[in-house]
């Protein structure tokens, strides 16, 4: 007997080695907020078949006179590709995070060798060219102004030699949107809350990030101070109005992402409180579970994927800037987690309305600090 449990002890082990180690737990399996390797290269195929893709295009391109119409990739010849501005430029952020995390990635070569096509110094200073020009001063303000900052930020911690030098390529147009940022909100009298890609409080927390990041000092007195401005005093937003029918934002809790970067936890704490009291009484529902997605071939409506994405980071984010006891924030982690594991199961959807961007809504989820 005593011989047989030996054999059996064995044989058990042996079979436990012979198991992937990489393997993961049922609990770890359950988890929505984990990125692995295979996601990851799932998510960048996405944005490598669009970084380089011109058509179709949706371009914010005010024509001035008949020699301005021109293709997308004459106007924009480093981010002409993933539909639109933006969404090329967070697509190649996305690649380069992507590369950052999972240095070992299979997709890591096509990767370098997409993004060195693109981000070459004469694109770069083209596309900031295109920015100088009479009647462009609105154009991609804030949303892409805020992603173009999240490319240098990222960029800017990394310790690789291609990323260095993309680093300096992409600081010729950064200098250009910094220029934009200090220009434009002193003179911007009211924040516009709305849940798509104008939304104030997201191209300020954005580039309150990068301006920590890089250390621009003045950059950053002047969102803190526009943000205090903007959204100090403000109470009870109206939350159960939400969600707008094509909303990617939620316009309250993009809002608090921002707060919590400018007040201080106890400080934060306090006005959260008073800024979503209903939250602790788990209301309202339309806000704390996810929206419905009818038709992810619609570019407007599949916008409500992106929506689901932002909320989670948002929540889980304010959760976390909460003190520790605060009654709000069981009742955020649960929303957000019910949030991600809907929209992160549609992110390859086969259309490319969700395609072009949705990805990089998912790993800015997966890979919050």
């Amino acid at each position: 007997m005593r011989l047989f449990r030996i054999i059996a002890c064995f044989i058990i082990l042996n079979f436990t080695n012979s198991l992937d180690i990489h393997s993961t737990t049922p609990q770890q399996k359950a988890d929505p907020f984990r990125l692995d390797q295979k996601t990851a290269s799932r998510f960048a195929d996405l944005a490598l078949a669009c970084i380089s893709r011109e058509f179709p295009n949706k371009p914010g391109h005010v024509m001035r006179n008949v020699d301005e119409v021109q293709p997308p990739g004459r106007l924009h010849p480093a981010f002409y590709g993933c539909f639109d501005w933006h969404s090329s430029v967070h697509g190649h952020w996305m690649l380069v995070r992507l590369l950052r995390r999972f240095p070992g990635l299979p997709e890591a070569g096509r990767i370098r060798s997409a993004v060195e096509g693109n981000l070459t110094e004469t694109a770069l200073r083209a596309e900031a060219a295109y920015f100088r020009e009479a009647g462009r001063r609105s154009f991609e303000r804030t949303y892409g102004w805020a992603w173009l900052l999240q490319l240098a930020a990222e960029l800017h911690t990394w310790d690789d030699a291609d990323g260095r030098r993309w680093r300096e390529r992409v600081r010729i147009l950064e200098t250009t949107i910094v220029e934009r940022y200090m220009d434009f909100l002193p003179k911007q009298t009211y924040p516009i809350r709305t849940g798509v890609h104008p939304n104030t409080a997201f191209g300020i927390a954005m580039a309150l990030d990068y301006a920590r990041t890089v250390e621009n000092t003045e950059l950053e007195a002047l969102l803190l101070e526009r943000a205090r401005t903007y959204f100090l005093a403000d109470r009870n937003c109206p939350a159960s109005w939400e969600p707008g029918g094509e909303d990617f934002f939620s316009p309250c809790l993009m809002e608090a992402d921002l707060m919590r970067r400018v007040l201080s936890r106890e400080e934060f704490s306090l006005w959260f409180n008073a800024f979503l009291p209903s939250v602790a009484r788990n209301e309202p529902a339309g806000l704390l579970n996810p929206a419905t997605v009818t038709d992810r071939s619609d570019g407007k409506l599949v916008h409500l994927d992106g929506l689901n994405l932002s909320r989670a980071w948002c929540m889980r984010r304010i959760a976390a800037s909460l003190t520790a006891n605060h009654p709000q924030r069981t009742v955020l982690l649960a929303a957000a987690r019910r949030h991600a594991e809907t929209a992160l199961t549609h992110v390859t959807s086969g259309s490319y309305a969700g395609e072009h961007w949705l990805a990089s809504f998912a790993v800015y989820l997966l890979t919050a600090e």
